[in-house]
């Protein structure tokens, strides 16, 4: 991985929550269901999260992991960051996404930064910050997802569907990520 941040497109996108930083962190880093926020994936660990741990998505049903990374930063309620590879983009350098969370006036300011190489099928698909803060927004808040949230919850049966074989779970084991 590119240790350069010179060599990284860096995107940041922040919105203010209207719960706990407590509610918002325990909502961000589930590992036992399906979060809309990350397009209904579910996030896997070896025994929770921990820094220099494996992490995966995976699909509801978990026959596909959808990204696969390694936590580089676990400071709960305040810092979360870890790698991401897209599994259908083999070769690819991962992208580095952090979370962070702070107690203010009215809720918790939530802040996503991802970081990735441009020009690769990474750093687009990292682009997506608007959908996760506004439904992670959403499920703090209300417990329910955006419209746009429910949309891809609806979706991934179907989705599944078109998923490339590379992404199958048995290809991503978290011992080997």
């Amino acid at each position: 991985m590119s240790d350069n941040k010179a060599d990284r497109e860096r995107h940041v996108w922040k919105v203010t929550i209207d719960a706990p930083i407590e509610t918002v962190w325990n909502t961000l880093v589930k590992t036992d269901e399906v979060l809309p926020f990350f397009f209904g994936a579910v996030c896997d660990t070896a025994g929770g999260i921990k820094v220099g741990k494996p992490m995966r998505m995976v699909s509801k049903n978990r026959k596909f992991a959808i990204v696969v990374g390694k936590v580089l930063e676990f400071s709960p309620p305040h810092r979360y960051s870890h790698t991401l590879a897209f599994t259908q983009n083999e070769g690819e350098e991962p992208a580095v996404v952090t979370y962070e969370l702070k107690a203010v006036s009215g809720g918790t300011e939530f802040t996503l930064t991802s970081e990735a190489i441009p020009g690769t099928k990474t750093a687009k698909m990292v682009n997506a910050g608007t959908f996760i803060v506004g439904n992670l927004k959403a499920v703090a808040e209300t417990g329910r997802p955006l419209f746009s949230g429910r949309m891809v919850m609806a979706m991934g049966p179907i989705m599944s569907l078109m998923t490339p074989k590379i992404s199958r779970i048995e290809n991503w084991p978290l011992d080997r990520i």
